[in-house]
């Protein structure tokens, strides 16, 4: 029986056979899929852009009014309730008054008494003064006139030899001494006060007066009356509460003329500008929304806690009473707005140092494009230049791999 050969292939060969059959179909697997990244994409589309900056805020009125205990005191009784509307001159509250009426009597009093003392000085005395003055004078020149008439006949009857020189002499004495008496009564009646008393006394009723206005003001104080017409909106008092000087008492504004006292950080400020509309939510009506404007940009950089911020006022623009004071708010300025613009998705926008540049999908490979941007808010990114309307930007990769120039990409949803 002829014997068959069997031919057996060596083991070390039949391994290096499988072995390269299964590295070529690796190899051809990875050429197949190699570098094809799955990426999210975007077209490149006209838009309205707008740039907000958005910052807490409390509202406050424009121009309110405080009324402050003057004197320590008791609150005798109020007026108005809080939510009250009321008038320019309308009594809102009363402070127990007594001390304010003593006061301002015993200032009246003072005042009349300097008034007095100067009216007197003025005319050269008291009455009794000026009427004891005009009976010297008066005695005086009488004095005076007898002295004259005696020297004159003591004359004549020398001449003919029946009075002696003694005698006239005497007499010339007597008229001497009474004409000086007149002269020293007449100077007191003219001369009585001297400059400096009548500026002592003027400065003593100009006091006096002052007293009686600081009196009359306090006064006046414990019957408080608004100034000004508007709504009552706190009242931090009941009836019989004591106070100290300086304490409120109760808040009035018109709550149709309302601003917001916001604090910008400090990276935000260079965007502010006066005019600039402004948003504004209070959380207790997340339904209302109020507009405004900056009326006051800020103008130096201050600490607020822990922040670097910059001050802002924003006049409330449709305040109808019913945005309350002192209520905290957010507030959402738009900084830029630019309408119908050539824009990408924020994320798609890469940046070093000053280049911008975004990721083109050409034929299904990445291309690095130079770009020019304009407004940017939180969302998209104006482009200026370095792209149209028909591109498609690459906006990042399903997996962690970074995006590069000539990369194979394929577009997912």
């Amino acid at each position: 029986m002829p014997t068959i050969e069997t031919r057996r292939l060596n083991p070390y060969a039949l391994a290096g056979i499988i072995l390269g059959l299964v590295a070529l179909a690796v190899f051809g697997i990875r050429f197949v899929t190699r570098d094809v990244v799955e990426v999210r994409a975007a077209p490149v589309t006209h838009q309205n852009l707008v740039s907000t900056v958005p910052t807490n805020g409390r509202a406050e009125p424009i121009e309110p009014f405080q009324a402050h205990a003057q004197v320590p005191g008791v609150v005798e009784k109020i007026y108005v309730h809080v939510g009250d509307k009321v008038k320019k001159g309308d009594l809102l509250l009363k402070m127990q008054d007594a001390d304010a009426v003593s006061r301002l009597a015993t200032a009246k009093s003072s005042l009349s008494s300097a008034q007095a003392t100067l009216h007197d000085l003025q005319q050269g005395g008291t009455q009794e003064e000026r009427l004891s003055m005009e009976a010297d004078l008066a005695r005086a020149q009488q004095q005076e006139g007898q002295a004259q008439k005696s020297l004159a006949a003591l004359q004549q009857l020398q001449q003919k030899g029946a009075a002696s020189t003694s005698e006239v002499a005497a007499a010339e004495q007597r008229l001497q001494t009474a004409t000086t008496t007149l002269k020293n009564i007449q100077q007191r009646q003219t001369d009585r006060y001297s400059a400096t008393d009548k500026s002592k006394v003027q400065a003593q009723v100009n006091g006096a007066r002052a007293a009686v206005a600081a009196a009359q003001s306090t006064y006046g104080n414990a019957n408080i009356r608004t100034p000004i017409a508007g709504t009552v909106y706190s009242i931090p008092v009941t009836d019989y509460d004591f106070v100290n000087a300086g304490e409120p008492l109760m808040d009035v504004a018109d709550l149709r003329h309302l601003q917001v006292r916001a604090y910008f950080d400090e990276p935000e400020i260079g965007k502010l500008a006066v005019g600039q509309a402004v948003k504004i939510h209070w959380d207790a009506r997340p339904n209302r929304v109020w507009h405004g404007h900056i009326s006051r940009a800020p103008s130096t950089v201050i600490a607020y806690g822990t922040r670097n911020v910059g001050e802002c006022l924003i006049t409330v623009d449709d305040a109808q009473e019913d945005l309350l004071p002192n209520t905290n708010v957010t507030v959402t300025v738009t900084v830029s707005q630019r309408f119908n613009v050539l824009s990408v998705p924020r994320e798609a926008l890469h940046t070093e140092g000053g280049d911008y540049w975004v990721y083109r999908i050409v034929q299904g490979k990445l291309v690095r494009t130079s770009v020019q941007v304009g407004v940017t808010n939180l969302t998209r990114v104006e482009i200026l230049s370095g792209l149209t309307e028909k591109d498609v930007v690459a906006l990042n990769a399903t997996s962690n791999r970074d995006l590069s120039n000539g990369l194979a990409v394929k577009i997912v949803e």
